[in-house]
């Protein structure tokens, strides 16, 4: 089963996706300043039970931006708009970080179109993030990491630093979900991190699963921000378990 490239028309911009499998629609939505490559140690194992589609987001990897500013209410439409374009009324989410993020908006704002959320190293509000974060080595690799694989995938490699400005504005300012938004998320939601978190707070990720009625909380031990590289079968097994539920 090999991915399928594609890339679609809307909200101004091109929107580029990998789909591969068959089944229930299962979206992948990755961290910021990634792409859907990021899901590789997911796509194919998610693939082997879901139909799933690896998304871009907007300005991210092969996907195009605008001179607007990047919000999370504007990588959901996106989202919205490609579940429109391929006929997809209702799909389960799993996002990793600012994917997590705009699994929330959805969830708030779109909660017809979801079955149900699994949101990785997500925070609700900028208060959520560590302080430190700019000391962490982790971090910073995976910052290194991010600037060299755009100008391998990106439509237009010398946008980079208009891509990070733009991000960087929406990241001092965002999200700002308020607790009586979350408190009407209806999704069946599982709120996942590792207990090594990084880049957020982990009392900040308790008091969020709290916040959430339907949401389950579970932290994963030995790992940070990103277990899906660090501790990919793990990851997987708790997704799929709770995907399929």
């Amino acid at each position: 089963m090999n991915a399928h490239f594609a890339k679609a028309q809307i909200n101004g911009i091109d929107l580029s996706y990998r789909m591969q499998g068959t089944g229930l629609r299962l979206l992948l939505l990755h961290g910021g300043l990634a792409n859907a490559d990021y899901w590789d140690n997911q796509l194919h194992v998610f693939a082997e039970t879901y139909k799933v589609i690896a998304i871009d987001s907007r300005g991210h990897g092969r996907s195009t931006f605008t001179e607007a500013p990047i919000s999370y209410a504007l990588m959901a439409a996106d989202v919205i708009a490609l579940l429109d374009t391929l006929g997809i009324e209702r799909a389960a989410v799993v996002g990793w970080s600012d994917g997590g993020i705009i699994g929330l908006d959805l969830a708030i704002h779109h909660p017809e179109r979801l079955h149900r959320l699994i949101a990785y190293g997500a925070n609700y509000n900028p208060s959520g993030l560590r302080a430190d974060v700019s000391q962490n080595e982790k971090f910073n690799n995976y910052l290194t990491k991010t600037a060299q694989d755009y100008q391998q995938v990106a439509a237009d490699p010398l946008r980079w630093d208009a891509f990070l400005e733009n991000i960087g504005k929406m990241w001092a300012t965002e999200p700002n979900y308020a607790p009586a938004q979350l408190a009407t998320i209806t999704t069946p939601t599982l709120i996942l991190d590792g207990e090594e978190e990084e880049l957020i707070e982990i009392n900040h990720v308790k008091e969020m699963a709290a916040l959430i009625p339907t949401a389950k909380l579970s932290l994963m031990a030995g790992v940070g921000h990103f277990a899906p590289w660090e501790q990919p079968q793990a990851f997987n097994q708790i997704g799929l378990d709770f995907l399929t539920e």
